[in-house]
């Protein structure tokens, strides 16, 4: 089983550049979307349905603004859409599908860059997630957390730790609640199966960043430990190019 998250940064783009193409190509029995800017009916899904896809979007009530999505081969049991905490659901942030083996999350968490308007709405955001989390864990043994978590957990996964450690994405308490969430019982897939430096999944558009490599590893596909011995393989994309992130990739033994 394969599985694939990524922040596309605005589908209608990515779908202009190839997007769905490179789906076909990549074949993920799941594949996690975020930050997708559109509303349903603005998606062209013909291609999606002659590739066999399940479909399901939690768009943002704002137009061109952030949004997730799932797509997926095995049809769901139940889809739920949002936390039930409409500050956050209207942004459209958190989308869960459950299968028969597997439950999958694909998460937008905010960005805190504007920190006069936002970081203390990523807080809040952080805050309720987590207690959402703990809500519902248990209910979910098999569940696998995807997304984009605008959040370098570690030194490592940031390419420069001293310049940034006040900056929103690694400040201590971001990085803190990182640890809280893992401690909840997930591996950071990636972590499991790459243990080296300069491997990041986002970079700035400016400044040459991503021919540079000066990046930030804030997207994530998190598991359940239950599920930690069945992790074949776990890795970036960095050479994909429809957005300033690039595809993280979590190959399951079956399950």
């Amino acid at each position: 089983m394969k599985i694939i998250s990524y922040n596309i940064n605005g589908i209608r783009s990515g779908i202009n550049k190839g997007l769905f193409d490179w789906i076909e190509k990549k074949n993920p029995d799941i594949l996690c979307l975020q930050e997708i800017k559109a509303f349903p009916e603005q998606i062209n899904t013909k291609i999606l349905d002659k590739l066999g896809y399940n479909y399901y979007w939690h768009p943002s009530r704002k137009k061109g603004y952030s949004g997730v999505g799932i797509l997926c081969k095995e049809k769901p049991i139940h889809v739920e859409y949002g936390i039930g905490y409409d500050p956050i659901d209207e942004e459209g942030r958190v989308l869960r599908i459950d299968l028969k083996k597997l439950s999958v999350i694909s998460l937008y968490l905010p960005s805190g860059n504007n920190i006069k308007k936002r970081l203390s709405f990523k807080f809040l955001f952080m805050k309720k997630f987590f207690f959402h989390m703990k809500k519902i864990i248990n209910q979910f043994n098999n569940l696998i957390v995807c997304g984009d978590y605008n959040i370098c957990h570690h030194e490592i996964d940031i390419y420069d730790p001293i310049k940034h450690q006040k900056i929103s994405g690694f400040l201590l308490e971001e990085r803190e609640w990182m640890t809280k969430f893992i401690n909840l019982g997930f591996v950071d897939s990636f972590r499991k199966c790459v243990k080296d430096a300069h491997h990041y999944s986002w970079w700035s558009y400016r400044f040459n960043s991503r021919i540079k490599n000066r990046g930030w590893r804030i997207d994530y596909i998190m598991v359940r430990s239950f599920l930690k011995e069945k992790i074949k393989n776990a890795y970036l994309l960095s050479n994909v190019k429809f957005s300033d992130h690039c595809p993280s990739v979590l190959e399951f033994i079956d399950l």
